[in-house]
């Protein structure tokens, strides 16, 4: 006979050993679901800003199998954005994709030569009253149109472009996505486009010179329903400090990381790093643009980490931006301006971001006044404390007086976090490599 006790105790074993094989199959069958995830086929949440207003942002979700691309070249990148023409497709980045690897003397056109260019332009010779001209300014700009066509990519509409992995990305290469729709650019890391052949203008600068370049990493233009996900935009190897300087200004050989311009509509830019950067993302590229620009750039921010950057966090005409629960890191060493740009017509609404300053810089430097424009500014932080951004700055600029009341309040947002927690929350999720 069976002792009762032993009965029930070989039960209870039996009923674990179930449970326990009951959580291994689960287990196995979550792991193997994560293994399977299809990024490629992801598309932006309901309600997740901007971007998702209207019909919302797809990508190439729909794309059948002959519209799905993996590529590990530059050359084969661009051939498949071009397949299919607008139909959904969805292109796998994986690796490193180098448009410029063989270096910028492959793109300079007969007959240029640095050195007789700086001669020739030295404002002790040529001065300050009038633009460069001349035999080496044309091959300057000949080769400068050998370049820009090897390193840009058209993006067609109904695309998604997505990164394989935590180590893919585009160095030195430009995305143009440019007159499309229903964009998505995702888990890549994007390294600034380095411009071979920097225009010097004399004129520049209040007549004291400056050089001028080219290229973003990726430019929106004329676009609508995009969304621009966890890449990490960078300089990489080649940051502003290790540019030489000539006439006694920085020989500057970037643009923007990301620019939004030119009637671009119903954007939004989440879980991005902006690193080690000067002019970062733009909206709205000029004052007169009203005709294609007024009534839209309506972009929204959320869950970026900008470090050690310039300024443009972004910097705003037009547009209706709703930028909350960003990161901004400044470093004593860094050459920090501002963050938030308020330009002509613009109607930002900045809210419950976490900012960190070093000892010397006032919150005041965040906002920086271009045109007076309103804006809405409220719950944010700075070094774990919460700061009236307007305030402040009107308090130690008044001559640069801001306006309170962006005169809209933002409805399209999903999580919003305490700002108190987003060092911690956007400092850990944002970026390449960190997708879900």
């Amino acid at each position: 006979m069976t002792h009762p006790y032993k009965s029930q105790v070989h039960r209870t074993a039996a009923v674990a050993a179930c449970a326990a094989l009951l959580l291994t199959l689960t287990s196995a069958v979550g792991s193997a679901q994560a293994q399977g995830r299809d990024t490629g086929r992801e598309t932006l949440p309901v309600g997740d800003g901007w971007g998702s207003a209207g019909a919302g942002t797809t990508g190439g979700a729909r794309a059948d199998a002959a519209h799905v691309f993996t590529v590990t070249t530059w050359d084969e990148f661009r051939a498949a954005l071009k397949k299919g023409g607008d139909a959904p497709k969805i292109i796998k980045v994986s690796g490193t994709l180098n448009p410029a690897a063989a270096g910028c003397a492959a793109f300079a056109a007969p007959g240029y030569d640095f050195a007789r260019y700086l001669a020739a332009y030295d404002p002790a010779v040529w001065g300050h009253d009038r633009p460069v001209s001349g035999a080496q300014e044309d091959l300057r700009a000949a080769s400068g149109a050998r370049q820009k066509p090897a390193i840009e990519a058209n993006v067609p509409s109904n695309t998604t472009i997505v990164g394989v992995g935590a180590n893919a990305g585009i160095v030195g290469g430009s995305l143009q996505i440019k007159g499309v729709d229903n964009v998505i650019v995702r888990n890549l890391t994007l390294e600034s486009p380095l411009d071979c052949f920097p225009q010097w203008d004399p004129t520049d600068d209040n007549k004291t010179g400056a050089w001028n370049s080219e290229y973003d990493s990726a430019v929106v233009y004329g676009s609508t329903h995009v969304w621009v996900d966890h890449d990490t935009f960078t300089d990489g190897a080649h940051p502003d400090s290790t540019l030489p300087s000539y006439f006694g200004k920085i020989y500057e050989r970037h643009d923007g990381e990301l620019d939004i311009v030119k009637g671009a509509d119903r954007v939004t830019v989440s879980w991005n790093a902006f690193k080690e950067h000067d002019k970062t993302l733009m909206i709205g590229n000029s004052d007169g643009a009203a005709a294609s620009d007024a009534g839209r750039l309506k972009v929204t921010l959320h869950h970026n980490v900008f470090a050690g950057i310039v300024e443009r966090a972004p910097r705003v005409r037009f547009g209706q931006v709703d930028a909350y629960n960003n990161l901004y890191t400044v470093t004593g060493s860094q050459k920090y301006q501002y963050a938030f740009g308020i330009g002509y017509q613009s109607q930002l609404v900045a809210e419950k971001n976490a900012l960190t300053l070093p000892q010397g810089v006032s919150p005041a430097s965040v906002l920086k006044k271009w045109s007076d424009a309103p804006l809405t500014a409220k719950g944010n932080y700075v070094n774990g404390r919460p700061v009236d951004l307007i305030a402040v700055h009107n308090a130690e600029l008044p001559g640069e007086a801001l306006r309170s009341g962006a005169g809209w309040t933002p409805t399209l947002r999903t999580a919003v976090d305490d700002p108190r927690s987003v060092p911690g929350v956007v400092g850990k999720g944002a970026g390449a490599g960190k997708v879900g």
